[in-house]
């Protein structure tokens, strides 16, 4: 059934609502192509934006569905001969089997062109004057353009009916008039030679441009499965499975990708929060370091809400799933990666333009040459102005210009994902290079994001060995979020735990003990306070100096004395200091912004060798710190990891996110860097530097080749030394073009970070 184009309701007063998505293309053969569809879709009533990508075969549509629908869109793509995947579920399998099947018709296609061009080429060179010569390559070189090489003419009619032109019009019109030219000499070879010439034929040029091109083509469809290769094993990683409770309270394992909203989830200790919901029953701690920047657990219990990629401490607890499906952590990275390879960098948009008029351009070349030999060429005029007008369609091909921008920017995002780093859009990665300026988030980027025990004093004259044991065994009796940190690293230190004679928890202060008939206290400065536990002048200072270098400090007394001081803090991550320390020798400004207090900012500050920092920063004062940096002329990368630091993300040039952060920054943030690690940073800057390098090396070449080969292709030599380019000579060069900047583009794989 025909579908019609729905007409918005002009008495809807209301916004519009637009939705991003993507959708594979297929069919398409050259840059041109993606120019063609890419402005047939903007045309469309109901698109407010849209981009082609050739290089990765994917175009991206803001539109509203209440105007246009995705069949619709599909329809606009295939009245020009091309067409668009609609189907969401299977997507992806549906791109790459008809990636497979175009690379076994385009090899198919090769070889079979290449094994009948061969004979015609040795007989066009060497066995002219042989018996029927014209006729076999006439019957050879008929089924290398009509039947392996149709695509070619199927393509230019479609794109002529609206007005469009492309690789595919060059390749027809120039195999094509010269197929023609040559049948015509073949049927009546007097009419040349009633005038004294030899009747020329061009079978040869005519089958070898097509299997050249072919060729070309085969070598760009292998190119471009080969930069995407490293994005597709980050994608093979498969989804954690989550425990779904059934109706009849059992339980039962399924994929992530399973799960709907209201399912009732069960989280065991340890595990990653899978999407986002509410706690039904149980309840645990959570870390939500990710989103709050504080680096100790929350306590959850029924109601309250938990989000997907925080991490359950202790504790099991069931809660109702409220966002799932596209809304999860690995649609988001596959919509980031699909995004990524599909956008497109500000020099490639330029590039794009000078595509959709190349076409056209070389057409009217072409026929001024022929046009210009017919005036001027003498004797031979008009083989002269068919051979060169034929050449100058041959020679020319926006490929080389098309491919130079989003093959490398295709490589280097796939470089960026084999070294830990999610590259979100093809802009940063190409104005990463520019970055003079770094702001890092304090927690959970600088810092661990999670509380670890940093010092244990003990009062003189004392069993150590004893309280450690002690200690070890009232903590694990406790939920409290820090006494995972205590635990863990008294186990490092292979100490045993006691059977102590009763434990009781004292709500939002510590806990008790009998051991050995001694009372023990666990907690905090203030509750000891309030016991008139006696803390001697030792460990008083000792507790005034890990205060000030902004550690929690936790105190075990003994029968009423205290003994112990423990000091827990948000530990500097092993690579930190020196990934700072490399940006600032590169002659990078490095800043650290934190919402926690000066005292504790200072002290992580002065560890990691940051000189600028800012404390007690709300997320708009962040955002407002990058735009004064902004105004100074500044280019801004912002590194973090919470949704408190989303708004700086979105505000500055380049934008980095820590991979095990919030969704919501890994959305806003241009960047990920999904090992956590800071020494990517430095890498994201030098491959920026080095895909640039690419790109500009790529159009130069490109632009060159054009600028010479179609003057020589005109026969602007010709007045000079005689020389015309054959157009076999000239498909051959064609094909090289478009493989040599793929190739250029390859060479970032090898490039060390």
């Amino acid at each position: 059934m025909e579908q019609v184009l729905l007409q918005p309701d002009k008495s809807k007063t209301g916004k519009k609502h637009f939705i991003k998505e993507t959708f594979p293309v297929m069919e398409m053969t050259c840059a041109a192509c993606a120019v063609s569809v890419e402005s047939m879709l903007k045309s469309a009533e109901g698109v407010k934006d849209a981009a082609v990508n050739f290089a990765n075969q994917d175009a991206w549509v803001e539109y509203n569905p209440s105007v246009i629908t995705p069949q619709q869109l599909q329809n606009v793509i295939r009245s020009i001969g091309y067409d668009l995947v609609i189907e969401k579920d299977y997507q992806q399998e549906v791109k790459e089997a008809a990636q497979q099947q175009q690379y076994k018709a385009i090899r198919q296609r090769t070889i079979w062109s290449s094994i009948l061009a061969f004979p015609i080429v040795m007989i066009g060179m060497f066995f002219m004057n042989m018996p029927y010569a014209n006729w076999i390559m006439m019957a050879l070189a008929t089924p290398v353009l009509f039947y392996f090489g149709r695509s070619f003419f199927i393509h230019a009619y479609k794109q002529a009916k609206h007005g469009k032109a492309n690789m595919d019009t060059l390749v027809a019109l120039s195999t094509g008039i010269a197929y023609l030219f040559s049948v015509f000499n073949t049927v009546y070879p007097e009419f040349w030679h009633s005038r004294g010439l030899h009747a020329h034929v061009y079978f040869e040029a005519a089958a070898v441009v097509i299997a050249f091109i072919s060729l070309g083509k085969l070598l760009e469809e292998k190119a471009k499965s080969n930069t995407s290769s490293a994005i597709k094993k980050l994608m093979g990683l498969q989804p954690k499975t989550v425990t779904l409770v059934l109706e009849n309270g059992n339980t039962k394992e399924i994929a992530v990708s399973e799960v709907k909203v209201n399912d009732v989830l069960l989280v065991k200790p340890g595990e990653k929060i899978p999407v986002d919901g509410s706690v039904v029953s149980g309840g645990s701690f959570v870390d939500e370091s990710m989103i709050t920047g504080e680096p100790i657990p929350v306590e959850k219990k029924t109601t309250d809400k938990v989000f997907a990629g925080t991490i359950n401490q202790k504790g099991s607890f069931r809660f109702t799933a409220e966002k799932v499906g596209a809304e999860t952590l690995l649609a988001q990275i596959i919509r980031m990666v699909q995004e990524a390879q599909g956008s497109k960098a500000p020099v490639q948009k330029l590039v794009d333009k000078i595509a959709g008029i190349f076409v056209p351009v070389v057409i009217g070349i072409s026929i001024l040459t022929f046009i210009v030999w017919m005036l001027l060429g003498g004797e031979h005029a008009f083989t002269h102005a068919l051979l060169t007008s034929i050449t100058v369609l041959v020679i020319a091909c926006p490929c080389a210009l098309g491919l130079a921008t989003p093959t490398a920017i295709m490589v280097g995002v796939g470089k960026g994902a084999e070294n830990n780093l999610l590259i979100k859009d093809a802009e940063s990665l190409e104005l990463a290079h520019k970055v003079n300026a770094i702001i890092l988030d304090k927690t959970g980027t600088i810092t661990e994001g999670k509380p670890q025990v940093t010092d244990l004093f003990f009062k003189t004259g004392i069993n150590k060995e004893e309280l450690q044991q002690v200690l070890l065994s009232m903590e694990q009796h406790s939920e409290h979020p820090l006494a995972d940190a205590i635990v863990q690293y008294l186990q490092q230190q292979n100490i045993q735990p006691l059977l102590l004679d009763q434990v009781e928890s004292v709500t939002g202060k510590g806990i008790r003990t009998v051991y050995n008939h001694q009372h023990y206290m666990l907690g905090h400065a203030g509750w000891m306070k309030e016991e008139q536990v006696l803390i001697d002048a030792e460990l008083q200072q000792q507790m005034l100096q890990l205060q000030q270098q902004a550690k929690t400090v936790v105190m075990l007394a003994k029968d009423q004395e205290a003994s112990v001081l423990i000091a827990i803090a948000d530990k500097v991550k092993a690579g930190s200091r020196k990934a700072i320390a490399t940006l600032q020798q590169q002659g990078i400004e490095v800043y650290m912004l934190s919402g926690d207090n000066e005292q504790t900012a200072a002290a992580i500050a002065a560890e990691v060798g940051v000189k600028q920092f800012k404390a007690e920063m709300l997320p708009s004062a962040k955002a407002a710190f990058v735009q004064a940096l902004q105004q100074q002329g500044k280019t801004v990368a912002m590194v973090g990891d919470g949704i408190n630091d989303s708004h700086a993300l979105a505000q500055a040039d380049v934008s980095i996110a820590m991979g095990r952060g919030s969704d919501i920054a890994m959305d806003v943030a241009k960047m990920t860097i999904i090992s956590s690690d800071l020494n990517s940073i430095p890498k994201a800057l030098k491959l920026s530097h080095k895909t640039v390098n690419a790109i500009r090396q790529n159009l130069f070449w490109a632009f060159i080749y054009n600028l010479i080969g179609i003057p020589i292709a005109a026969g602007v030599l010709y007045p000079v030394n005689g020389f015309l380019l054959d157009p076999m000579i000239a498909g051959g060069a064609m094909a090289l073009s478009s493989v040599s900047v793929v190739s250029n583009s390859l060479r970032l794989k090898l490039a060390k970070l």
